[in-house]
């Protein structure tokens, strides 16, 4: 009779053991890879660099407004729509751009986020168009035979209206959450053009959204922003489970 007792007793604490140790393993597998649910929704902000050479640089004024909206875990719908207003001082002529931008492309965010965090590292690509005039305020007649010095600056008071230009651009950058819905980021733009509507004798030195032009396809771009996520969803990414455990 003490025998079977002592049999029952060792059977019931084996399969506590059993069931704690299973407990404790569904608990660590769980705990490995939580699924935190994700935010979905439209961010909206403004370039700040923009709005500081308005302040400070006499000769420009400008803004630009950013905006997202996450379609995927990694993939963002992105664009941007601006104006600009400038005036360039080149050695032979001093010119002033006037106009509007809009890029719409995507994003791709290479970052893998730890837990409810949500940054991002990104590339993408943007589809840029904008519409300008220019105006050109005076200019220097090209003078071969500099002995006699440099004839005098001819007033110009020629204004091509009209104008306009579309490329391709290049996104590389990265965006930080600094408070829950508040972000900051900045990014590089490398742009190609496509098409480039110039008035006669005088090439598009600078296009609104394009920025300067180089060899007159080439341009960059940089800026730095704040923004809000408004979310309006939120979607839970369910984890890859490794063959064998299930």
């Amino acid at each position: 009779m003490r025998h079977i007792s002592t049999s029952i007793f060792c059977s019931i604490v084996l399969i506590l053991c059993s069931s704690v140790i299973v407990a404790q393993e569904k608990q660590q597998d769980s705990s490995a890879v939580p699924v935190i649910p994700q935010r979905y929704g439209i961010r909206f902000g403004v370039d700040l660099l923009k709005l500081a050479r308005t302040g400070y640089d006499k000769d420009y004024t400008g803004f630009e407004i950013v905006g997202d909206y996450r379609l995927t875990k990694k993939y963002y719908l992105a664009g941007e729509i601006g104006n600009e207003n400038k005036t360039t001082d080149e050695d032979q002529v001093n010119f002033t751009t006037k106009g509007t931008f809009f890029k719409v492309g995507f994003d791709y965010n290479m970052h893998e986020n730890w837990l409810d965090l949500e940054n991002m590292i990104h590339v993408g690509l943007r589809y840029g168009v904008s519409s300008f005039s220019q105006q050109i305020n005076n200019y220097n007649i090209y003078n071969p035979n500099p002995y006699w010095g440099q004839l005098p600056a001819t007033n110009g008071g020629a204004e091509f209206s009209g104008l306009s230009a579309q490329w391709l651009e290049v996104v590389v950058g990265m965006k930080t959450r600094v408070f829950d819905n508040v972000f900051v980021g900045f990014s590089f733009r490398m742009n190609r053009m496509i098409s480039n509507k110039q008035p006669g004798g005088f090439d598009n030195l600078y296009i609104p959204g394009f920025n300067r032009t180089y060899d007159g396809d080439f341009g960059v771009g940089f800026n730095y922003t704040v923004s809000y996520l408004l979310p309006i969803y939120k979607k839970k990414n369910v984890p890859v489970v490794e063959e064998g455990k299930k």
